[in-house]
């Protein structure tokens, strides 16, 4: 993560907004006030619904066993699960 100053980012703004959008960098902007942090939308929306799957009740130990099952080649095919290929 990049740290600068709020006149910083204010100079830099456009160049910010590409960077986060473009190239998924996530930019702290110092203020005296506080901190705050630019990222690209679709990055943040994706960090909420990790966020929010991982507090639901039992959903690492259910993610932690599929992961266990996977390595031990215990899987199905695509067309399997859903009755056609991908």
């Amino acid at each position: 993560m990049t740290t600068l100053t709020a006149t910083d980012a204010r100079r830099e703004f456009f160049d910010l907004v590409k960077g986060a959008t473009d190239k998924h960098q996530i930019y702290r902007i110092h203020h005296r006030r506080g901190s705050v942090v630019l990222m690209a939308e679709d990055d943040y929306d994706s960090m909420i619904e990790t966020m929010e799957l991982l507090s639901t009740p039992g959903f690492r130990r259910s993610l932690k066993k599929s992961v266990e099952q996977m390595h031990r080649g215990e899987t199905v095919s695509f067309e399997e699960v859903f009755g056609e290929k991908p």
